[in-house]
């Protein structure tokens, strides 16, 4: 079957292309922003991308089957014909549903935060143990060198479980359509404000998922957040609860983080207490361990094969990865995009480096922090931060003055906190600015969900002087 994607160069897009083509259709695109890495990838793979969505390219490529990704929208000259053409078209998710997932054991990892980083933990601890799941996740495991596998044979398939929308034909989730046998809640916060109105309706769309854990399954649920509980109270399926507090089914005690790792006693229901290691920093890690562990001896490891992936899983690019040390500076690069995740990265970047300065870059690009939902949180998360620079919101135009950041305001709030405080144009202004005021032992991170205008090679460069 020949499969056509509109925005095939999207990290998700681009990696369920990827799979598909692996599991043996075949597979081309069209998109108007063509560049690496998806770009090189896909060429690697021989797949051919149609530049700009031009209603030819549907002319030229005569799938099947259109896959629409969930940045078009009505007025795209490529989908107005194949609406025009009466050609078959279906969502990612809806075709990974029907080509990959069903008839799987579907581990899918869901919250707002740490989903990458646990489901990439997930599917490196089955395939450490010899399981080898299929897999798709939002980003590059750094085990596996790209963000999706196809095992057709295995019994296992390991998802990021999206909760933003499916498509502009379907506003539901991404996850309603990953049929859950197990699904790891890690967290809810109020995430995603240009398609969800509160945190309420949130919480509705993962009660809903909740619901469709069947009662074989299980669910597993971050049993120290509020939010989590409410939603899985009541829940058809089993659940376990992971967390740091004394009521939760798998929990964490003794705590040490080393220079690179964090080490933890798991207690867990019929089990002798078992410590583990795992080469990353931060309590928030600390969970996303926890959920994996729980799943893992769900699905029959055991706590050796557990520790022995933990001991070689080497990350996910863009979670605290470390990008080079450049005039004696060390800079770091996060996806960091939310109050909370910023101060958890933060905070974890401090246990690194008690006694160094730290220079926190941040990009307000997301549809929530570009408009006043976190004015007060984000000059509160700043707080493992000695100095902050942030960059002008994205797309400033396309919101009302009553909806926007007030950057200002946060400057002030940061400074009278006692903060060394910026807020400059653009990428090449912070790391001029930066290049300034960094001394030898400083710490640099940069947090964006975005390229944030290659400001990688511009603090190289800079610092380098």
């Amino acid at each position: 079957m020949h499969l056509y994607f509109i925005g095939i160069c999207g990290t998700a897009m681009g990696n369920g292309a990827l799979l598909l083509r692996a599991l043996g259709h075949e597979v081309s695109g069209s998109d108007d922003n063509i560049y690496p890495p998806m770009s090189l990838l896909l060429a690697e793979q021989g797949i051919n991308i149609l530049p700009g969505y031009r209603a030819s390219n549907i002319d030229t490529a005569n799938p099947d089957v259109v896959i629409i990704g969930n940045a078009m929208s009505r007025g795209n000259e490529e989908v107005e014909t194949v609406l025009d053409r009466r050609i078959p078209f279906t969502s990612l998710p809806e075709i990974l549903k029907r080509e990959v997932i069903q008839g799987k054991n579907s581990i899918v990892v869901t919250g707002t935060h740490g989903k990458s980083t646990t489901s990439s933990l997930m599917a490196w601890t089955l395939e450490s143990a010899g399981r080898k799941p299929n897999f798709l996740i939002g980003g590059v495991p750094e085990n596996f060198h790209q963000g999706y596998q196809a095992r057709p044979e295995s019994e296992f398939v390991v998802l990021e479980g999206d909760e933003y929308d499916t498509a502009f034909f379907d506003k539901r989730s991404k996850f309603f359509h990953y049929l859950p046998t197990t699904l790891i809640i890690n967290n809810i916060e109020f995430d995603h404000a240009d398609i969800f109105d509160s945190i309420d309706d949130i919480k509705l769309a993962f009660k809903r998922v909740t619901n469709l854990v069947p009662r074989n399954g299980i669910v597993i649920a971050n049993g120290d957040d509020p939010n989590v509980r409410d939603i899985v109270r009541g829940a058809f399926a089993p659940l376990a609860t992971f967390g740091l507090s004394d009521h939760c089914d798998f929990r964490a005690a003794n705590i040490e983080f080393t220079d690179h790792s964090s080490v933890f006693d798991v207690h867990s229901p019929g089990r002798a207490v078992t410590r583990l290691e795992i080469p990353m920093l931060g309590e928030f890690n600390v969970r996303n361990a926890l959920a994996v562990t729980a799943a893992a001896l769900h699905h029959g490891l055991t706590f050796d094969e557990i520790q022995q992936a933990f001991s070689t899983f080497k990350s996910i690019k863009r979670r605290m990865e470390k990008k080079g040390e450049f005039g004696g500076v060390i800079v770091y690069d996060d996806f960091a995009h939310h109050p909370t995740a910023i101060r958890e990265t933060l905070q974890a970047l401090r246990q690194r480096f008690p006694q160094n300065r730290v220079i926190a870059i941040f990009e307000p690009r997301s549809n929530t922090t570009r408009r006043n939902i976190f004015q007060r949180e984000l000059a509160e998360c700043f707080t493992d931060a000695d100095v902050v620079f942030i960059s002008q919101i994205a797309r400033l135009n396309l919101l009302s003055p009553e909806e926007r950041l007030d950057p200002d305001r946060v400057m002030q709030d940061l400074r009278d906190k006692g903060k060394e405080a910026y807020y400059l144009p653009d990428a090449a202004a912070i790391a001029e600015q930066v290049g300034e005021i960094a001394k030898p032992g400083d710490v640099v991170i940069v947090m964006s969900n975005g390229s944030f205008g290659g400001i990688h090679e511009m603090l190289k460069e800079r610092l380098s002087r």
